[in-house]
C-alpha cells in the first residue's frame, strides 16, 4: 500500500492506497492502520483500496475543526471527494464502522454498499461498552481478541504488556490519535446515530465475531434491526478484531457487495 496525501478544504489528508478492482473506501477503528495492515491488503487483492487516516493518527496533522460527530462525517465526505471517487464500497471497522454509518444516514442517495465490521455507535444501558479510553494495555487483548495470548503477541510484538517502559511508550504513542478518537467515543461510543439508521438505504453487510467483548454481539443484532434488509454475518472464533483474527471471512464478506 502507497502513503499519499491529498487536500480538503480544512486539512491535507494521509491516506494509503493499492489494489485493483471496485473502489472502497476502508475507515479504520481507534487503533488506526499501517501499510502492512493484513486485512487492508488482503481487501486490495479484490478492490481498489483507499485508507484514510483520521486526522491526528499516524503522521496526518490535527484538525482542531473536527469537534463531533457531524464534523467527522463531512470530513470524510470530503475526503471522498477530494479523492475523486463516486459511489465507492464503503466499509468501516469499530469507529470506523459509525462514521460509515453515519456518512450512509446523512447522504443516503450517494451510498449503495456499505460494510459495517463491529461498530460503535449504539449504545444498550443493559450491556454497556467497556470504557476504552480507561482500559490499560495488559487488558486490551482480553478485550479485543477471541485469543487473548495470541492478541497480546500481536499487539505487542512479543514486549511485555506490564512492562512500565511499554505503558509509557504506549501511552504517548496513542495520545494524539486516541484524543482525536475521543471526540466521537468519549465518554459512551453514542451520538444518535439509532435515530438515523432508518435513512440508510444501501445494501449492507453487519459484520460480528461472536467472541466481541468490546462491543458485544447483541449490537449486531441491532444493527440489523435498524437497517433496511441488513445482512448479519455472524464470524466464530473471533472478538473484535475480527479483521486480523478471520480476516478471510470478513474479506468474503465483504466481497458480497461486489
Amino acid at each position: 500500500m502507497d502513503l499519499k496525501t491529498v487536500q480538503t478544504p480544512h486539512v491535507p489528508v494521509r491516506y494509503f492506497e493499492g489494489g485493483a478492482g471496485p473502489d472502497l473506501v476502508f475507515l479504520h477503528g481507534p487503533g488506526g492502520v499501517t501499510a502492512d495492515d493484513p486485512f487492508l491488503n488482503a481487501l486490495a487483492t479484490r478492490h481498489h483500496v483507499y485508507a484514510p487516516l483520521v486526522p491526528g493518527y499516524g503522521d496526518s496533522e490535527e484538525a482542531p475543526e473536527i469537534r463531533d460527530m457531524l464534523d467527522f462525517t463531512l470530513h470524510t465526505w470530503d475526503v471522498v471527494e477530494a479523492l475523486g471517487l463516486r459511489d465507492p464500497i464503503l466499509v468501516g471497522h469499530s469507529m470506523g464502522g459509525m462514521i460509515a454509518a453515519e456518512m450512509a444516514a446523512i447522504a443516503p442517495n450517494d451510498v449503495t454498499r456499505l460494510a459495517l465490521i463491529a461498530p460503535a455507535g449504539l449504545w444498550d444501558d443493559e450491556h454497556p461498552i467497556p470504557d476504552l479510553f480507561s482500559t490499560l494495555p495488559y487488558e486490551m487483548p482480553e478485550l479485543l481478541f477471541h485469543d487473548a495470548k495470541a492478541g497480546a503477541a500481536l499487539m505487542t510484538a512479543g514486549r511485555d504488556v506490564e512492562d512500565p517502559g511499554f505503558l509509557q511508550q504506549y501511552l504517548v504513542a496513542n495520545a494524539r490519535q486516541l484524543g482525536m478518537a475521543g471526540r466521537i467515543l468519549f465518554p459512551i461510543p453514542e451520538r444518535g446515530l439509532h435515530q438515523r439508521l432508518y435513512r440508510i438505504k444501501a445494501k449492507t453487510v453487519v459484520v460480528w465475531g461472536d467472541s466481541d467483548r468490546l462491543i458485544p454481539p447483541v449490537y449486531a443484532h441491532a444493527f440489523k434491526k435498524g437497517i433496511k434488509s441488513a445482512e448479519l454475518v455472524s464470524i466464530p472464533e473471533a472478538g473484535h478484531m475480527v479483521i486480523v483474527e478471520q480476516t478471510a471471512a470478513v474479506v468474503a464478506a465483504v466481497g458480497r457487495l461486489g
